[in-house]
């Protein structure tokens, strides 16, 4: 039922700071701005997920959560929305599965700049049955349109999105049993922890059990972002000129890639960047 990742949100206090920045990491222009329900949105769309930068406006309750949110957590990946083709056919299945979905709702949004208009449907799992993690599922009526290049070595998309758990059983459960995602790998490693890979469209949602024990087992959080490029030196050479704090470059876990993490400019999210140099 699930197709893909639509988007992930990230929380920032600081909308025109944030755009910038993602603008730099990306080398691609937002896609699509709005305001409103005390928030100010900022949307960077790639082959294959959007990016959504919220960050408070004005002083109402939803503004004022969002700030509590941040006040907590700080700024960075708040949520991960999954898309589906049938968002009547996911709300039985989440029904069904005992995650307590949001009646679904239709929500329109326009675009500041261009006037252009999107429609679509979702709904919300429960928090606490979601293991923390804010999880939401929709239905677009139409395409968002694509940001468009700024410089030259940009990202492409997204590979995966990494999920840190202290109770991977459960986690397992959630992400396979109930929410039907195919599980693609499941590897303990010494150094590592436990890897757990799901695949979900053409990308990965990655579940991480980390050797350090944390206090926390019922509750998990998005940790961190990978972005895929075609030419990782070259991406490196442009962040670097940019005034962006990246390491060197690296075999990556998986044969055949190669990996570099971005250090700043990230919004709070812990950023890597890969290349694919074999088919593994």
């Amino acid at each position: 039922m699930i197709s893909g990742i639509d988007h992930v949100v990230v929380l920032v206090d600081d909308i025109k700071l944030a755009s910038a920045s993602c603008q730099t990491l990306l080398a691609r222009a937002p896609a699509w701005q709005n305001s409103g329900d005390g928030a100010d949105r900022v949307l960077f769309t790639l082959e294959n997920v959007t990016l959504e930068l919220m960050a408070p406006s004005g002083f109402s309750v939803a503004a004022d959560r969002i700030r509590n949110v941040m006040k907590i957590w700080g700024e960075g990946l708040a949520s991960i929305c999954f898309r589906v083709a049938d968002i009547a056919k996911m709300h039985r299945r989440l029904d069904r599965v005992a995650l307590k979905p949001d009646p679904i709702a239709e929500v329109e949004s326009r675009d500041t700049g261009s006037g252009g208009v999107l429609h679509w449907k979702r709904t919300r799992a429960a928090t606490e049955l979601t293991r923390g993690v804010r999880m939401f599922f929709l239905e677009l009526a139409g395409e968002r349109p694509i940001s468009v290049m700024t410089a030259d070595a940009p990202i492409l998309g997204l590979d995966h999105v990494v999920v840190s758990t202290e109770d991977p059983e459960r986690a397992a459960a959630l992400y396979g049993a109930r929410l039907g995602l195919d599980m693609a790998l499941d590897r303990s490693h010494q150094e590592w922890g436990q890897l757990m890979f799901f695949r979900c469209g053409d990308l990965i949602v990655e579940v991480v059990k980390r050797p350090v024990a944390g206090n926390d087992k019922a509750n998990d959080k998005l940790w961190g972002l990978s972005w895929r490029v075609a030419d990782i030196e070259a991406v490196r050479a442009r962040l670097l000129a940019s005034g962006i704090d990246v390491s060197e470059v690296r075999a990556g876990r998986k044969p055949g890639t190669r990996v570099m993490s971005v250090r700043s400019g990230t919004c709070g999210i812990h950023t890597l960047l890969l290349e694919r140099t074999e088919r593994a």
